[in-house]
């Protein structure tokens, strides 16, 4: 059979032997370790309150707008199955802890006619009711305190039972008990309150799987965005020789680019008359530097139309066939607008 995870409260009532008095100031629990003169509890390895745990015991009950009460023989808790009163002993509502001896209520209000008791004996012991841990056996709230006879009560288990159908629903809500803790669980889960302990483990299971996987792909996801960054960073995995061979190849590619523009503008512009053969060789140099600002200079040159063309008209240098001028000659009449005849006449030819 399933096993389903347990609902009952973890409440307890001690019957520790703390002689009464009628004054103010009340032990309710022994520092430390400690278990019931019946050998409670069962359920846990021992009782137990320390300075931690009585701190959270006054800061509850500092919260609380009602006092608690103290009965009769714990009458409160027997009043519905016996059909009798359950007149109230004493009120109180804050506690006190002092090291080495345990958690005390202070300022106790007694009735007149449980002081009167008390004060004749007629009651001795006290009985407080409070709800605990069962792994550890911590206290985790106070209830109420009963005053008694018989700290050892014929019974105590129905009594116990009594004490949980009665405050089960009442347990401070800062404290949760372990199973209302188990609830969330269940219910983040996606479980139901029924669900048995197979399921759940199962679903945790499936949680972990899940869990894992999710981190394994992060894992492979950061391995490739690695390789990725090694395969693009040139600072730490392409080596030098081969970054420099790479720079001189661009290098040589943009010379050659820039001698073979610096060409085409030098043979152009002497073709077009913007510049004198003996011109050409600053003008390479020049373009070598700057071969922006060199196609500039050219755009901006004058034409000079006796330097178009040759100067021999495809004739051999040393005459053109009219009275024999030479090439330089013909320059000059080409240069001055001077007819060749009129060059010669002047020259005596």
């Amino acid at each position: 059979m399933p096993k389903h995870i347990p609902s009952l409260p973890a409440l307890a009532l001690a019957a520790c032997a703390f002689e009464l008095n009628a004054g103010n100031e009340l032990q309710l629990l022994p520092a430390g370790d400690f278990h019931a003169r019946d050998g409670r509890p069962t359920d846990a390895p021992r009782w137990r309150v320390d300075a931690a745990i009585a701190a959270r015991l006054i800061a509850q009950l500092k919260a609380r707008t009602t006092p608690l009460v103290i009965d009769y023989e714990h009458q409160t808790l027997n009043a519905e199955y016996n059909g009798k009163p359950a007149p109230a002993a004493g009120w109180f509502s804050r506690v006190e802890w002092r090291e080495g001896k345990g958690l005390y209520a202070l300022d106790v209000e007694w009735t007149a006619a449980a002081a009167e008791l008390i004060g004749k004996r007629e009651y001795r012991f006290l009985s407080p009711v409070f709800s605990y841990d069962k792994r550890t056996g911590a206290v985790t709230q106070l209830l109420m305190a009963a005053i008694t006879n018989h700290p050892a009560l014929d019974g105590m288990d129905e009594l116990h039972a009594r004490a949980a159908a009665r405050f089960s629903s009442g347990l401070n809500p800062e404290e949760p008990s372990v199973n209302e803790i188990l609830k969330a669980i269940l219910l983040a889960l996606g479980l139901a309150e029924t669900a048995s302990q197979e399921d759940a483990l199962a679903a945790v299971d499936v949680l972990k799987k899940k869990a894992g996987d999710a981190e394994k792909d992060a894992g492979d996801a950061k391995k490739e965005i690695a390789a990725l960054k090694a395969a693009v960073d040139p600072a730490t995995h392409v080596p030098i020789e081969a970054m420099k061979a790479l720079q001189e190849q661009v290098a040589a590619l943009t010379a050659r680019i820039t001698a073979d523009q610096v060409d085409t503008l030098v043979r152009g512009a002497i073709d077009e008359g913007k510049l004198l053969p003996a011109q050409e060789a600053w003008a390479r140099a020049y373009g070598k530097k700057d071969v922006a600002a060199l196609s500039q200079y050219l755009d901006s040159a004058p034409t000079v139309a006796a330097l178009q063309g040759t100067q021999t008209g495809g004739k051999e240098p040393g005459g053109d066939g009219k009275g024999g001028l030479s090439a330089d000659e013909l320059a000059v009449c080409k240069a001055t607008g001077i007819s060749a005849d009129d060059f010669k006449k002047a020259k005596g030819v």
